[in-house]
């Protein structure tokens, strides 16, 4: 892969909310749903995504800007190997002077290439017994519906070779959450690279993520408010009975506990339960009863009008 900086268009001293920015107009652009027949810009998005992977990685993007890995994420090419503008040995010694190469060059590679007065032969000895770089790491996104997320659904992947794999979502599984799938991205002479697979969790139609806790509103009629009651309130896990107090009114929140997300460190967040009264319109009888009824409370004083 390219300079990470580059495939993304950023300077490389580009902040994380840069590097954020930049890759989301691109992943919008070239998300295979919207290039269902354009296999180009599936590739480039897998780009994209492995560059910004790399470059949101603190210790990864450290390690690029000190070159000590190439823009796949594999060690970069050791001193001297690969014939760059340094490449080539000097026989006089680095930077002048009469220095004994033997003896540098027995320092760098071991002395396993060293031969008798200091004569090289059988290649050059330390290099070859680096372990060969793995194959290129690969780069998925995976959407997770919120209910799923919430409570830990078993979630299938299809990887580039065509074959699935089952996934165990992990425990305060968010959007941005990468999972590693050892040995499951390119072939190298080392063995393959990893698959990272990024989660996109969902947006919901009526709940919203608090943290671990879910926030939802539960629309309640004026008799179950008044009188109280049993209703029945959606969860991730399925639905559930709720007591409403006698007298509640609209933006009274209830508690479930242990309904919501699944926490690192253990247990549920809990799901927040806010009652929303809801009138009927133009009933007659609802009407009858509030024009005879004399309310002298104002529910607005607290607010100083």
């Amino acid at each position: 892969m390219a300079d990470p900086y580059t495939i993304l268009g950023v300077e490389r001293g580009a902040s994380e909310a840069e590097i954020k920015k930049a890759y989301r107009k691109l992943a919008k652009e070239l998300h295979p749903d919207k290039n269902k027949d354009n296999p180009k810009a599936t590739a480039r998005f897998s780009e994209v995504t492995q560059a910004y992977d790399l470059l949101t990685d603190a210790d990864k993007r450290a390690r690029f800007d000190r070159g000590e890995i190439d823009g796949d994420g594999n060690p970069a090419a050791p001193f001297g190997y690969g014939g760059g503008q340094q490449g080539g040995f000097q026989p006089s010694g680095f930077g002048g002077g009469d220095a004994d190469m033997s003896d540098i060059f027995e320092g760098l590679f071991g002395g396993a290439g060293r031969r008798g007065g200091g004569g090289f032969s059988g290649g050059f000895g330390g290099f070859g017994r680096r372990p060969a770089p793995k194959g290129a790491n690969v780069a998925y996104r995976l959407a997770v519906a919120f209910e799923d997320a919430a409570k830990l659904a078993p979630q299938r992947i299809t990887l580039r070779d065509g074959k699935t794999i089952d996934l165990k979502l992990p425990a305060g599984v968010e959007t941005g959450t990468q999972m590693r799938l050892g040995g499951k991205g390119e072939e190298g002479p080392g063995g393959p690279g990893d698959a990272i697979v990024t989660i996109e969790v969902q947006p919901h139609r009526f709940y919203e993520r608090v943290g671990d806790d879910i926030r939802v509103d539960l629309p309640v009629t004026l008799t179950e408010a008044v009188l109280g009651g049993q209703v029945r309130v959606p969860t991730p896990d399925g639905p559930v009975m709720l007591t409403v107090p006698k007298g509640s009114s609209s933006g009274k929140v209830l508690r479930l506990k242990g309904r919501a997300f699944h926490r690192k460190a253990g247990g549920r967040g809990d799901l927040l339960v806010t009652l929303m009264v809801e009138l009927p319109a133009d009933d007659a009888a609802l009407t009858a009863f509030a024009q005879g009824w004399e309310d002298k409370g104002n529910p607005r004083a607290r607010m100083g009008v």
